[in-house]
Formats: C-alpha cells, structure tokens, sequence
C-alpha cells in the first residue's frame, strides 16, 4: 500500500483570470485512499491494470478503461498463473468506497484463454483505451493502435494510428456492447514525436473537448504539448466538424494546432471544479516521474497556469527499476469539494513487476479542498 502520510499544503499557483490578474484558490490537503486501494485488490481474475480512465455512464455508475492488464491470480505477493492482456473495462456501482462494487470484463479465446476486452478492426496490433465520453446517446471511446517493435524491450513498441470507438448501447453489460470503430484522420506518427488526440475528453458547454499531444522529441522529456479540438455532441464521429484550437480561433485545419503547454504526458486528465470554478489539468511530469502535476486554466483552452506539483509518488523508491505515470483525475467519482487521482507504479524490468502485486494497479488519492478559504 502506499505510504499514508497526509500532505497539507496550498494551491500556490493560480489560474489566469481573462483580464490577466491572478486569483487566489482554497488550501486543501492531500491523502492517499485506503478504500479505493482495497476496493480495486483483487487476487483472482482481474489483479492489476494501468491507464484507468473513468466516464461516468449513469449518477450511480462509473465505467474504468484500463490498458494492459493481468488476468489470473496473486500467490503470495506475486503473479501466478497469469496473463496479460492488452485492456480491459469495469463497471463500479456506487460512489462510496466502502460500499461500491466493481466488476471487470475481458473477452475470451475459443480455447478459453484471456483476450483484450477490444482489438483493431484491422487486425493490426493491439489497442491501449485512452479517454471515453458519453454524448449524444452513445458512448465514445478513443483507442490508441500501437505495434511492438522490439520483444526484448520494455519500450520496444510505437504508436501507429487513433481509432474513435463508438458504442451504441452502453447502458447494456460490456460483453454486449454494439462498437464501431472509426479512424481518426489528424494521427501523425514518426521517429521524432506523434500527434494524437484522445488523452481526455470533456463536455463543457454545446462542445466536447477532445485533448491531445503533440510530440518533438529533439526537446527531450518536456517535448510533448498539449492540444485540442473541439465538437458538437452529435458530430463526434463525423471527423469533418471537428474544430482545432490555433491562436486563440477554432480552425478546420489541424496544421497550425497550438501547442497550450509543454511537458505534459500522454494520459491525463481534464475537468471544471465549481468550487474554484477553474479548469483542472493533472498529469504525471513528462510522462513518466514521480512527480504529479496540476494547473489551472479560467477556460478550457487555457491559459494555464505554471505547474505545482502536488504529489511525490513514493512507490519510486521501492526498487530502482520502478516508475510512476499514468496520473488523472475522476471527478466522476469526486465529491464537491475534492478531487479523486490516480496513477500508476510500474517496472522497466517485466519480471521484477509480475513478481511484487504491489504495483501496476491504480493507487488513489485526494485532493480535499478547505471550501472555507476565502
């Protein structure tokens, strides 16, 4: 578990007022989540997963979309007669840890074995589930094509294409779900960084907002930006309406997209929170660190505010082969005056990582606002 030390502190940072002034945002403290923690331990079937995006599909109701996952059991501390597929979902009832339930689902082979709970209607590779959206009835999931490159390597693997996976009937049981899935045309993929959309969504207004990176790699570790487009509920899927933030105007040319900050990661988070009626962005350092990150923004294109870090995650000195990333916010499952976060611990040695279940599984945290500062 993690350490349960409680961080107090205060939101030094500000976000930009519109005329350029700064305004002050409550104090809050910081704390891990026992019950989450527990909630999501499991030894049997599901035991570990990272990613951990959540859309709520009902009040009572929140969906979890993971990427690589570990099916099979945990024998003293470790993974035993197991498998990892390349995602999986769940589905949580009820919004009190304590009390809620949550049950996964993977799809499985015809000689019984565990297999991705989605898999590219090409054939090609395997799908990482990024951030989902309920709009117009449906819901949207978006799907990350990636390939391996190198079986000996961690990281031996790349990105290829995004896909928009629209669900027809999500009220009904995951197994059952109708998908379409649908490539999404802007993807920019090479040696030296990708372009992409699909690290988090959110509907603000007549318009879902559909955040991005785009990558250079000449930059270093900070050389990933945010970016984003925006559309009408109803047109998600018609890639023609959608419409590119550049320089303070929404353009239908992606050419131009303007980079709202660097050193952001690939997964993160994107929500308004009425109580400092701001917009909140959290994320792991540059992808990958033990650091995570919050700003604010008065809109949701920004401008954001520099970057606090707001966390250390202690897992990074369990071993010198782990790392954290993966951190995001759930507002979903937040109540009025906190933030729930997540993230995740894993290992760049795969062996060291099945064998210690304490990590490569969502931890939670919250962010607890004093809504008593003025």
């Amino acid at each position: 578990m993690a350490v349960r030390d409680l961080i107090i502190g205060s939101l030094l940072f500000v976000g930009l007022a519109c005329g350029g002034a700064f305004a002050s945002v409550p104090k809050y403290t910081l704390e891990p989540v026992p019950e989450y923690d527990e909630l999501f331990y499991k030894e049997k079937g599901w035991t570990g997963a990272d990613a951990a995006y959540s859309v709520a599909l009902a009040d009572n109701v929140t969906l979890w979309l993971y990427g690589d996952t570990w099916i099979g059991d945990i024998v003293g501390g470790k993974h035993k007669n197991a498998t990892m597929v390349n995602n999986s979902v769940a589905l949580q009832r009820g919004k009190d840890p304590s009390t809620a339930s949550v049950k996964f689902f993977w799809r499985t082979t015809e000689e019984r074995k565990p297999a991705a709970f989605i898999e590219p209607a090409d054939g090609v590779g395997w799908f990482w589930i990024f951030d989902g959206i309920v709009a117009d009835g449906k819901l949207y999931l978006f799907l990350i094509q990636t390939i391996r490159t190198d079986q000996k390597r961690v990281f031996g693997f790349k990105h290829i294409a995004t896909w928009l996976g629209e669900v027809q009937n999500p009220r009904d049981e995951p197994l059952k779900w109708r998908v379409r899935q649908y490539k999404i045309p802007w993807g920019r993929y090479s040696e030296n960084g990708n372009l992409f959309f699909g690290s988090a969504a959110m509907r603000d207004g007549d318009f879902v907002y559909i955040y991005g990176g785009s990558e250079d790699w000449r930059k270093g570790m900070s050389g990933r930006s945010m970016i984003v487009a925006r559309v009408a509920p109803d047109k998600i899927a018609d890639f023609e309406h959608w419409r590119f933030f550049s320089d303070g105007n929404w353009q239908a040319d992606v050419n131009g997209i303007s980079e709202l900050f660097n050193g952001t990661a690939t997964e993160y988070s994107v929500s308004y929170h009425p109580v400092i009626k701001k917009y909140v962005t959290i994320y792991t350092e540059n992808g990958m660190s033990r650091n995570i990150m919050m700003r604010l923004a008065p809109t949701p294109v920004g401008p954001w505010s520099p970057a606090r870090r707001i966390y250390r995650c202690p897992e990074c000195d369990w071993h010198r082969t782990y790392f954290c990333y993966a951190a995001k916010a759930h507002p979903e499952i937040s109540g009025k005056d906190e933030l729930i976060v997540t993230y995740v611990c894993n290992s760049t040695d795969f062996w060291q990582m099945a064998k210690d279940a304490r990590i490569y599984r969502p931890r939670f945290l919250r962010i607890k606002l004093d809504v008593q500062t003025k």
